[in-house]
């Protein structure tokens, strides 16, 4: 018997501290241990990626320095990352999920959406949830948290409120007293540099948020002031999209040469700038790519896409070029080039970026995060040719950026108008 709903009834699916606990769940003795994952094991050079709730319980929180984390926890188990696990551990979880809904979008690697107001069985949606959260940990030795609301955004809020093991239901009407007086910082799409502006503008909480002025929100963050205003009274009008996970996400430049050149000082240079220019964007939108391609076109136009998996997502220059130049002395067969292409694949937000760093690499990678920051800045203030590293600088070094300025594009835009084809493709909480 169907029965009349409502509105919509939205999931959030959250795994709670998902390598860990699946690190506990092909190895049941670290169960009820304090157990971090770190991308170095040696004491003084690892950075924790996450920790289970018990080694939380005594401190250990990511990106903690390992040696920091042992002194807060002398007991602490620590594993190295073991990504083809967490991957089929995802799928054995995502598998799960649509048994109870075609609705299912997932958005990383350990949490999802479900728009469950046509389940596919006629339970009420608070023993859906119990049902999914038992299944999942009887199944798959797999904790999770799930928010059950009206909307993504709210459900997304709820599923955060009781970790680990919590189902929490959060309604439009319950906003102003179980939001409004949360700090701006808690509220799900807000990071550190908006909380900052918003503080500076005497925004401190969501509910002052809520009731500052929508026109000076839009001024002020354009068009995600607006979703921000909206989202502190609890709206949200998307959908759950299950085609979402299969878009390619990417961001990629590509350059017309001047000339066909066979040049590799020249093929540096022209890469650098590609590197610089994926990375500006990159940084604007405040994502991350875990793969990263090259395109070279000859000649002849016949064209190659080669990319290669990453161990951990960049966003710095350097560490893109580096990648496509590896891959550029790998797969170049000496022919002359017509057009390059740089293109960063498998995007994460910030947030979601886990990078198995030991602690020197994350210290620097802070600093070239500021320096790329004030970079530009520069750029920005006085044109795209300032700051330019010598390396990048030659006589054909305008031209290049004018046509890629001019260009603007993607390599899939590109490709499509001349009528190739592009190959296509954690958060812990």
């Amino acid at each position: 018997m169907d029965r009349q709903r409502k509105g919509r009834i939205i999931f959030h699916v959250d795994m709670n501290s998902f390598y860990a606990s699946v690190e506990a769940a092909h190895d049941p003795s670290l169960r009820g241990k304090p157990l971090a994952i770190a991308g170095s094991i040696e004491e003084r050079r690892g950075i924790v990626v996450t920790a289970s709730y018990e080694a939380r319980a005594q401190g250990v929180n990511p990106p903690m320095p390992l040696w920091e984390a042992k002194k807060s926890c002398p007991d602490l188990v620590v594993r190295k990352p073991d990504f083809p696990k967490y991957r089929q551990a995802s799928e054995n979880m995502f598998q799960l999920l649509y048994e109870y809904t075609p609705l299912v979008e997932p958005v990383s690697i350990d949490e999802g959406y479900m728009d469950v107001t046509h389940p596919v069985d006629d339970r009420p949606p608070l023993e859906i949830a119990k049902h999914i959260q038992d299944r999942l940990l009887k199944e798959l030795a797999l904790p999770s948290s799930i928010g059950v609301a009206p909307n993504k955004f709210l459900a997304k809020m709820a599923s955060d409120m009781k970790k680990p093991l919590g189902i929490t239901v959060l309604r439009k009407r319950s906003v102003p007293d179980v939001l409004w007086p949360l700090d701006v910082i808690e509220m799900h799409g807000v990071g550190e540099k908006t909380a900052e502006k918003l503080k500076r503008q005497g925004i401190t909480t969501i509910g002052e948020l809520a009731k500052s002025d929508p026109i000076q929100l839009k001024s002020s963050f354009g068009v995600a002031g607006v979703r921000m205003h909206e989202r502190a009274y609890g709206e949200d009008h998307r959908q759950v999209d299950p085609d979402a996970i299969s878009e390619f996400k990417s961001i990629g430049n590509s350059t017309t040469l001047p000339r066909d050149t066979k040049n590799e000082a020249v093929v540096r240079k022209v890469l650098m700038n590609l590197s610089d220019s994926v990375s500006r964007r990159m940084r604007r939108k405040e994502v991350y790519g875990g793969n990263i391609q090259l395109t070279i076109r000859y000649k002849d136009r016949k064209t190659i896409t080669r990319s290669r998996k990453l161990d951990h997502p960049i966003s710095s220059s350097q560490d893109i070029y580096e990648e496509v130049w590896a891959l550029f002395q790998q797969y170049w067969d000496e022919k002359p080039i017509r057009l390059l292409g740089v293109t960063a694949q498998d995007i994460v937000e910030k947030g979601h970026a886990h990078q198995q760093l030991d602690l020197f690499q994350y210290a620097d990678t802070l600093k070239r995060e500021k320096l790329s920051n004030t970079v530009d800045h520069i750029r920005n203030k006085f044109g795209e040719g300032a700051l330019l590293k010598g390396a990048q600088m030659s006589e054909d070094s305008s031209d290049l950026l004018r046509d890629e300025e001019k260009r603007g594009t993607s390599l899939e835009k590109d490709f499509l108008r001349e009528g190739f084809l592009n190959e296509k493709q954690d958060n812990e909480d």
